[in-house]
């Protein structure tokens, strides 16, 4: 089953260089690569400099994505939060959010979801989680030594699908190693992403875990992309394995194996719909 995931940190829908505010723009930029799912990070709710938009409302009906989630990281001065976001084609199973703020420095979290994909006789449960890391090259590291010990990452199995996306502010691109002794795979070398306009940083990237596999990793090269906010959209085709179970014994000659996954029911809490 094929999927394409995509990645970008909007900021807040404000231009990169002509520091405008257009959401129909960035919507118009994601929508170009007719994405499966979105990762979106620095999401705007009830704030002033975004006309108090519910930005993941906003950018999930123009680009008809009928199920979302957001959960808040910031408070913002003069009222309101940003945080981050996930819109989908395929609906949830689960959504919640894991802290991964060290202190004193800004607040930030990955938000996990759960989604499920029925096509056919395809049914599997795939778990995404978007990341939004710190500035500091030492408060990332405790960022994911605290996501790769978090619940239910570190109960899952290795077989799992499971997609890591988001703006992992890795400066270096050395991040992908910490996450190789865990059975995540990436690109050799993430695209640069940052600054939007000309990049020279790649800040943002995907990984994949389990029984999904890694096609292909582009970034944004419109002219939407450029300007649309100060990173580059990011996006992955990747192919998710059916999972075979064989049926129990019957009265009948002969068996057939099905595909199925047992999905995890709703054991944390975050702020979504879908």
């Amino acid at each position: 089953m094929k999927l394409r995931i995509l990645t970008y940190n909007i900021h807040k829908c404000i231009g990169g260089v002509d520091r405008r505010y257009d959401p129909r723009r960035v919507a118009d930029a994601i929508g170009h690569y007719d994405p499966d799912v979105v990762l979106l990070q620095e999401v705007d709710d009830q704030v002033r400099r975004s006309n108090h938009d519910r930005q993941v409302d906003v950018l999930g009906e123009m680009l008809g994505m009928a199920h979302r989630t957001w959960f808040p990281n910031v408070k913002v001065r003069g009222g309101g939060e940003y945080g981050n976001a996930v819109l989908s084609r395929y609906p949830f199973v689960d959504s919640r959010n894991i802290d991964l703020t060290v202190p004193p420095k800004k607040r930030r979290s990955v938000l996990h979801t759960e989604i499920r994909i029925r096509h056919s006789e395809f049914d599997r449960v795939v778990h995404l989680y978007n990341m939004h890391l710190g500035l500091a090259q030492y408060e990332r590291k405790i960022q994911l030594r605290t996501f790769l010990a978090s619940h239910p990452f570190n109960g899952l199995h290795h077989d799992t699908p499971m997609i890591i996306g988001g703006d992992l502010n890795d400066v270096w691109g050395s991040l992908g190693k910490l996450l190789v002794p865990s059975g995540f795979r990436g690109a050799p070398r993430p695209p640069r992403t940052f600054p939007a306009w000309a990049p020279m940083r790649p800040l943002d990237s995907i990984y994949v875990r389990g029984e999904v596999a890694l096609e292909a990793l582009h970034r944004g090269e419109t002219d939407l992309s450029r300007r649309a906010s100060d990173h580059r959209p990011l996006y992955a085709d990747v192919v998710i394995a059916a999972h075979h179970r064989p049926r129990r014994p019957s009265t009948q000659t002969g068996s057939h194996r099905a595909h199925g996954e047992h999905g995890h029911g709703p054991d944390g809490s975050g702020r979504g719909h879908g």
